[in-house]
């Protein structure tokens, strides 16, 4: 799926949970202070700007296929290699990066497990590869959990965004290992947006940005606002913090080795 929502729309749709994801995901890569990185699927550039503050500039690429949130990011990041491109066919020579990071890609993907054999393919023997998704499976993402629970108050037969890769525990290191990498360490990360009251929370999702955005904009104008009123009833009145848990792996760049041709090359 490529993102046609200005970038703006995105901050305020899902860009308000960045700051603290970002930190979460960029602590469990355990990045070098002097770590080349990659950002695959940027969007605006939150994870970028979080990797430029702890590496440099000069030290970090992303990428990203709506060619507004590329410019969003090289305007928020001056001096980082920011391009347009698909992570399923990554621009960059084989082994360039110390570690590989996507934040909240993995499930948009056209072919996920693809997409993280390129990461690998671009990050050193040794380097890192790092991911994370939403809970949606077990509705550790508040926001859209409540989100789609009103939904299924008008269309029972909704199934949200429950199948999207990488969102349930376990899948997105099972895919790191299909990919030849080691050392999968997987786990929980938590981050946080805070509302100024339920239109903050509510007129995102009326943006069109991501599928639930994309679904309500499906539905009759009746149907709207029921699914309105039911996130209404279960959110606190005034100001309000909402969590939200995601799912990641972390995994190793498997050393060189003879293949089967009997040249050098990487373990896959």
């Amino acid at each position: 799926m490529q993102f046609a929502a200005p970038a703006e729309r995105y901050d305020r749709y899902m860009g308000r949970y960045t700051p603290t994801l970002a930190v979460a995901l960029a602590d469990a890569a355990g990045l070098a202070p002097d770590s080349r990185v990659c950002d695959v699927g940027c969007g605006p550039g939150g994870l970028t700007r979080e990797l430029v503050d702890r590496v440099g500039s000069a030290h970090v690429a992303a990428i990203d296929p709506a060619p507004q949130f590329v410019a969003a990011c090289r305007e928020r990041n001056p001096g980082a290699d920011v391009r347009v491109g698909v992570a399923e066919h990554l621009p960059w020579a084989d082994g360039e990066f110390d570690a590989t990071l996507s934040s909240l890609v993995v499930g948009f993907l056209t072919d996920p497990d693809l997409g993280i054999r390129e990461m690998a393919r671009v990050t050193r023997p040794g380097g890192t590869v790092a991911a994370c998704m939403w809970d949606i499976a077990d509705g550790g993402m508040t926001m859209l959990r409540v989100f789609w629970t009103a939904v299924r108050r008008v269309d029972a037969g909704a199934t949200g965004e429950s199948a999207l890769p990488g969102t349930s525990d376990g899948d997105i290191a099972e895919r790191f290992r299909r990919a030849g990498l080691t050392g999968v360490v997987a786990g929980a990360l938590t981050a946080r947006a805070d509302y100024t009251g339920f239109d903050d929370f509510w007129e995102p999702f009326t943006f069109g940005v991501g599928p639930a955005g994309q679904y309500l904009e499906s539905l009759p104008p009746a149907a709207r606002e029921t699914v309105r009123e039911e996130c209404r009833a279960v959110l606190p009145s005034g100001r309000f913090t909402l969590d939200a848990r995601a799912w990641y792996a972390r995994a190793t760049v498997p050393a060189l080795r003879p293949d089967v041709t009997g040249r050098s090359g990487r373990s896959r």
